[in-house]
């Protein structure tokens, strides 16, 4: 697996709840600081008050083998009820990461997937690889592992607000 063919990792789960509840939810940046091991906190720039494409954000995050840093983002794709889609970016401006959040509406349920993608760009990652090159494989597998348990821990936890 390399960190260059942009891997990713996707979550859903079920839950009894309307997808205007859903997507209240999960259109909050800071839901995921409540789940989530590494995001700590959220805040929308220059004025924006919500999910809309060109809004941008500053995440807070915290990991015990890479320390505290920040990143902006930029919401790049919204659906509205159905669909958001955030950018982070590095700092030469560059995606260093997409995720994403989606609402499928079912009859007897919906359907909430939360997706990440690596890249294109340079990332946290970019020095370890660097350094290691031979084990590029198995860092990129650690960390989409990360995203795996960060995924499901804010599954988990919006299927027990919505319970």
């Amino acid at each position: 697996m390399r960190y260059r063919d942009c891997p990713t990792m996707e979550c859903s789960v079920r839950v009894a709840a309307d997808p205007e509840q859903v997507w209240a939810l999960i259109t909050d940046i800071n839901l995921p600081a409540r789940f989530s091991p590494e995001l700590q906190s959220a805040e929308w720039l220059d004025g924006a008050t919500g999910v809309a494409v060109g809004n941008r954000f500053r995440g807070h995050n915290k990991h015990e083998a890479m320390g505290e840093w920040t990143t902006e983002s930029l919401v790049s794709e919204v659906e509205e009820g159905r669909r958001w889609v955030w950018q982070v970016l590095n700092h030469a401006g560059e995606v260093s990461a997409s995720w994403g959040f989606e609402v499928e509406p079912g009859r007897d349920a919906t359907v909430i997937r939360q997706w990440a993608k690596m890249g294109p760009g340079p990332s946290g990652l970019a020095g370890a690889i660097t350094a290691m090159p031979d084990k590029e494989g198995r860092i990129v597998a650690r960390r989409l592992e990360e995203y795996q348990a960060a995924m499901n821990a804010n599954l988990e936890g919006i299927q027990r607000l919505l319970a």
